[in-house]
C-alpha cells in the first residue's frame, strides 16, 4: 500500500503543478478574478495534501501494518478529489452547485489529519 500511495502522491503533485501553471498562464485572461482565486485555492490544497500523502506513504514503508496510516492516505486522496476536484470543476464549468461538494472534501482532509495524529499518538517513544 505505501508504494501505491507514493505513486498517487507523485501523480497528484504533478497534476497540482500542471493545473497551477495552467491557471497562471492560461486561465487569467479567460475567467473572472473570483473564479481564478477559487482555482488557486484548489491548487494550494491539492499541492499541500499531495505532500501530506507523500509523507504518509513514506511513513507507510517504515510502518507497513499501520491501519491509521493507510486510512489517512486514502482520506487524503478522497479529500483532494472532492475538495480540489469540485473547485476545479466549478471554476471551469461555472456550475455553482459543485461548491456544495467542496466541504465533503474538507471533512476527508480533517479525518486524514486526525488519523495521522492518532498514528503518531500511538507510536512508542
Amino acid at each position: 500500500m505505501p508504494k501505491l500511495l507514493m505513486l498517487f502522491a507523485a501523480i497528484n503533485g504533478f497534476l497540482a503543478v500542471t493545473l497551477g501553471a495552467f491557471a497562471a498562464h492560461g486561465l487569467e485572461t479567460i475567467i473572472a478574478a473570483d473564479l481564478l482565486e477559487t482555482f488557486g485555492t484548489a491548487v494550494e490544497y491539492h499541492i499541500y495534501h499531495s505532500l501530506a500523502l507523500l509523507g504518509t506513504a513514506v511513513l507507510g514503508f517504515q510502518f507497513p501494518q499501520e491501519k491509521f496510516l493507510r486510512l489517512a492516505g486514502i482520506l487524503f486522496l478522497l479529500g483532494i478529489l472532492f475538495f480540489s476536484g469540485s473547485l476545479y470543476l466549478l471554476t471551469l464549468s461555472g456550475v455553482r452547485w459543485l461548491g456544495a461538494i467542496t466541504p465533503i472534501g474538507g471533512i476527508f482532509f480533517l479525518a486524514a489529519w486526525a488519523n495521522l495524529f492518532w498514528f503518531a499518538y500511538k507510536l512508542k517513544s
